[in-house]
């Protein structure tokens, strides 16, 4: 089903910017936008779209585009549009939650951001939908595959993920042996697929993995982060228990990169780093299992 949108924008570049974004997504529908407060509002009572992109921080103060147009549409409306806000200051950002607007995008736009925010309008609408009406509810917003301009293609990264499990001809006790010589086996891989460019880590080098949302983000030993748009879920799914354990809803840890836990706080600790992170109660369960991995192993108490 397709989901109609409105930009109310007073800078024309960023609604034609805005919308050539959004015309990436299948199942959003461009109806039109407005400039003004005013053709804003009647805009939207005329058309009475799904979400509204809002400029909230104008360049032309004339336009009198504020968080303002939001109250406006509960006089009028049954069922208020989400809104997204677009605009270049953090500022109002905390004010606009007030508003319970469904995201806060910073401008120049990002593809990455905008799907997220997509991803969670997405949810919205359906949270909206009686259960009968979606009984088994999934993301609807597919990104096409078409070329990007250049400026929106360096941020794609539509990601499939999958496990490259290790050499099978590994040894009980950890080893293979090719021509005669005793080798360690290959390292588990993930390969983060994206239209065509394979990205591949190798397991040993992910510090955790981070819900955000519909996405993950991989963080990885040397600083870097990549994000992956499948759910935590699936990552707990695919991930061999025996090197990553789930201990928060939002985080998967990687079992070899934990150099401490303090399970009076219920953190977690990264090696060579100050990254700690929270486990709760729900998974102590797998906490008590790094404890214990890590005592099996050659360590020294004190």
């Amino acid at each position: 089903m397709s989901q109609t949108y409105i930009i109310i924008d007073d800078d024309k570049d960023s609604v034609l910017k805005t919308q050539a974004i959004a015309e990436r997504f299948r199942n959003l529908s461009f109806v039109a936008s407005a400039n003004t407060y005013d053709d804003g509002v009647n805009l939207i009572l005329e058309h009475q779209p799904r979400l509204v992109f809002l400029e909230i921080d104008p360049t032309d103060k004339k336009s009198n585009l504020s968080l303002a147009l939001i109250n406006e549409l509960y006089r009028y409306l049954r069922i208020v549009p989400k809104i997204i806000v677009t605009t270049a200051k953090k500022d109002l950002a905390y004010e606009a939650l007030q508003y319970e607007v469904i995201d806060y995008l910073l401008k120049p736009l990002n593809i990455n951001d905008f799907r997220k925010a997509v991803l969670k309008f997405d949810r919205a609408i359906k949270t909206d939908l009686p259960y009968s009406e979606e009984k088994n509810p999934v993301a609807t917003f597919e990104v096409l595959d078409e070329t990007l301009t250049d400026a929106i293609e360096t941020a794609e990264n539509d990601v499939e993920v999958k496990i490259i499990p290790a050499a099978e001809n590994s040894t009980a006790s950890g080893t293979s042996e090719v021509s005669g010589e005793t080798q360690k086996p290959q390292s588990l891989v993930i390969c983060v697929k994206s239209y065509g460019d394979y990205r591949y880590i190798d397991s040993d080098d992910v510090l955790y993995f981070e819900a955000d949302n519909n996405s993950t983000d991989i963080h990885l030993n040397n600083g870097e982060m990549i994000t992956a748009f499948k759910t935590l879920k699936h990552f707990e799914t695919v991930l061999p228990p025996t090197q990553f354990l789930r201990i928060h809803n939002s985080y998967i840890i990687n079992v070899n990169q934990v150099s401490r836990i303090h399970t009076g706080n219920t953190v977690c600790y990264i090696k060579n780093s100050t990254t700690k992170l929270p486990f709760s109660k729900s998974y102590k369960e797998n906490v008590d299992l790094i404890i214990s991995r890590i005592a099996s192993g050659n360590y020294l108490e004190i």
